[in-house]
């Protein structure tokens, strides 16, 4: 028995894909929620009620820069006839103490400005002369460049009704009322929200911490000269990025050579900061598998790693475990770029967002019409070939081929196109479902 897995070890069973990913997802616990400022906590989810503590808008304010004004002063207003009032003074927004409009007055305001008392509407000012004398005003002349228009007189040129060009306090929500329930997802209009009713702070469930790192001696960091036999490492920088798409923090560490001993101490290092680690290469067969020889001799308080066989393609080895004091997911991905970025898409994405317990963790899928018959895909594996897809014609075009080293297909792809395990081909025009990627 595995105890990092709950499974029996079978060195030759082969798993099914669903039956890796519910192994994965039954061993992630979500975060535990944590009390974050509101710019910290943009895609994080709420794990309270949100309650409206005061009115908004507080007060009945302008929506308008122009002249707060009785209605019936202005009853009669008309473009050949208009009627003069004495302005009492500007009220800006901000305003604390506001000057009452009475009989024949109308005080300057500007929008979102608080209606000052005795007026119940706020003419335009471009229904105004704007204090110039002259014809209807296009603006107000800034206060800085003609401080009398704050006071003199000012010409109406078209009444108004009562209640016109305010917005009145509670008018988007009122005292007491439901803001966001436990469960939303924070984004800018909500992040916005909260912050419009002075929360400062919020209870949310934080981000994931995901440390990424490759494997490989011969992988060279991008912008480094290639000698003999070597390679950029791409996966550590492609899977930093799904990472950050998938609503985490994200940390590459980079490339770490085959050598056991190395990358055991890079693990250990960052476990401080990781709530899961994704690491690419080294899980297959080969002589110098160093991830596969590293973690699978882990036991005790160490944690244990199992390393499997997929019924899929591209992604046939995977590792999976717990490991470190905390018990802290590991998934162990293959190294080849599509094989890589693929099981990233099917298993560690879905941990993540299972870790911040997000609402949706997987990726949508939609059936589509297959532009082109796809000739050969292996019996017994579920195939994952990348796919351009159109949601307009509903119709998936592949990209690229099968090979697990495509990265220049991967980048023109927007879809993945799953064939099923007991299907081995299908026709030009054939029904097959297609996974989202955008």
């Amino acid at each position: 028995m595995n105890p990092a897995t709950g499974q029996t070890s079978h060195p030759d069973r082969v798993w099914s894909v669903a039956e890796h990913l519910d192994d994965v997802l039954s061993k992630i616990e979500p975060l535990d929620p944590i009390e974050l400022q509101l710019p910290d906590a943009q895609g994080c989810v709420l794990v309270e009620d949100i309650t409206v503590p005061v009115a908004l808008p507080p007060f009945d304010n302008s929506s308008m820069d122009g002249y707060a004004v009785r209605v019936a002063d202005v009853a009669d207003a008309a473009e050949g006839a208009p009627v003069t009032l004495i302005v009492i003074g500007d009220v800006a927004a901000g305003s604390g103490e506001l000057p009452e409009v009475g009989p024949g007055q109308a005080a300057r305001i500007m929008t979102g400005a608080p209606v000052p008392p005795g007026a119940d509407a706020v003419v335009p000012v471009e229904w105004t002369d704007g204090g110039t004398g002259e014809g209807p005003a296009a603006t107000m002349r800034a206060h800085s460049a003609a401080p009398q228009d704050a006071g003199g007189e000012v010409l109406v040129h078209r009444p108004v009704a009562a209640g016109a060009h305010i917005r009145a306090r509670g008018s988007d929500v009122g005292a007491g009322e439901p803001a966001l329930a436990a469960g939303t997802v924070l984004g800018p209009s909500q992040i916005g929200l909260l912050a419009a009713i002075g929360r400062g702070t919020v209870r949310v469930r934080p981000r994931a911490r995901v440390v990424v790192m490759s494997t490989g001696s011969e992988l060279v960091q991008p912008g480094e000269a290639l000698g003999p036999g070597q390679i950029y490492d791409s996966n550590s920088f492609q899977l930093t990025a799904a990472a950050r798409a998938a609503g985490a923090i994200a940390y590459r560490v980079g490339a770490v050579a085959d050598d056991a001993e190395t990358l055991r101490s890079t693990l250990e290092d960052q476990l401080i900061r990781a709530d899961i680690l994704v690491t690419s290469g080294g899980v297959s067969v080969g002589a110098y598998d160093v991830v596969k020889e590293t973690l699978a001799g882990l036991s005790g308080e160490e944690g244990q790693v199992e390393f499997r066989k997929l019924a899929m393609q591209p992604g046939k080895p995977q590792g999976f475990g717990l490991i470190g004091p905390d018990r802290i997911p590991l998934l162990a991905l293959p190294g080849n770029p599509v094989s890589s970025y693929v099981s990233f898409e099917l298993f560690v994405r879905p941990a993540i967002r299972a870790l911040m317990g997000l609402p949706e963790i997987h990726r949508p899928t939609t059936p589509a019409r297959c532009t082109d018959a796809i000739a050969s895909s292996p019996k017994g594996k579920r195939q994952f070939l990348r796919g351009s897809y159109d949601p307009d014609a509903g119709t998936v075009t592949p990209v690229g081929g099968a090979g697990s080293h495509l990265i220049k297909a991967m980048a023109h792809a927007n879809a993945l196109i799953v064939v099923p395990e007991d299907v081995t081909e299908v026709a030009e025009g054939g029904a097959v479902d297609v996974v989202l990627l955008g």
